[in-house]
């Protein structure tokens, strides 16, 4: 069972998702939040496995939220459901570790997916967001990052959405050694987390 919870200002809008999820039988809605300080607070109580993240919200936005989720709160994550593609809002939401980025625009099964999909630990980012962070200019060159072939590889099978069993299997080697290679990666690259590395190894055309 998938635990989630949604946050989102416009109660009308809680109200109707919640009902499209409550259909699907390894979704459960565990609770509701107005803005990004009531959907971290919840989080904390209620452990949920995903949080619907919208960005724009009153006093405390999706922004904020996400990112004490995501400091705090390692095991949970936070999918973005919003109706802004602007490079900004992208940007922040990607920048605060959201673990992918998905458009209200989309049809309920969609949204379904999406959310069985972060629960997996794969990014999703609907695609005309998806174009709009691979068309972001790159802040520097391949040839200067200095990536091992093995980190390249690491770098594609996280774009492929692989975990680090489905990598290990991969690439014939233990579990341990991509656990410590991708921290590694991490650290070289001074990123936080594997939505970030998916997010840096688009833009900047490694895979």
């Amino acid at each position: 069972m998938i635990r989630v919870i949604i946050a989102d200002d416009v109660e009308i809008l809680r109200t109707g998702l919640k009902a499209v999820l409550s259909q699907e039988k390894e979704i459960k809605v565990v609770g509701e939040a107005g803005n990004g300080k009531e959907a971290f607070e919840l989080a904390v109580r209620l452990k949920p496995d995903v949080v619907l993240m919208d960005m724009r919200m009153p006093d405390f936005d999706g922004g904020y939220g996400t990112r004490q989720i995501k400091d705090k709160l390692s095991g949970v994550k936070v999918l973005v459901l919003t109706t802004f593609d602007d490079k900004e809002t992208v940007e922040k939401a990607v920048s605060s570790g959201a673990d992918g980025y998905i458009l209200k625009e989309m049809d309920s099964g969609q949204v379904i997916n999406s959310i069985k999909a972060a629960a997996g630990g794969i990014s999703v980012f609907s695609g005309n967001v998806f174009q709009s962070i691979k068309n972001d200019p790159p802040r520097q060159t391949p040839k200067n990052f200095d990536l091992t072939e093995r980190e390249t590889e690491f770098l594609r099978l996280i774009c492929d959405g692989c975990d680090n069993k489905e990598i290990a299997s991969k690439l014939f080697l233990a579990e341990g050694t991509v656990r410590n290679g991708i921290s590694r990666l991490l650290e070289k690259l001074k990123l936080k987390d594997r939505t970030q590395l998916a997010v840096f190894a688009i833009k900047n055309n490694i895979v």
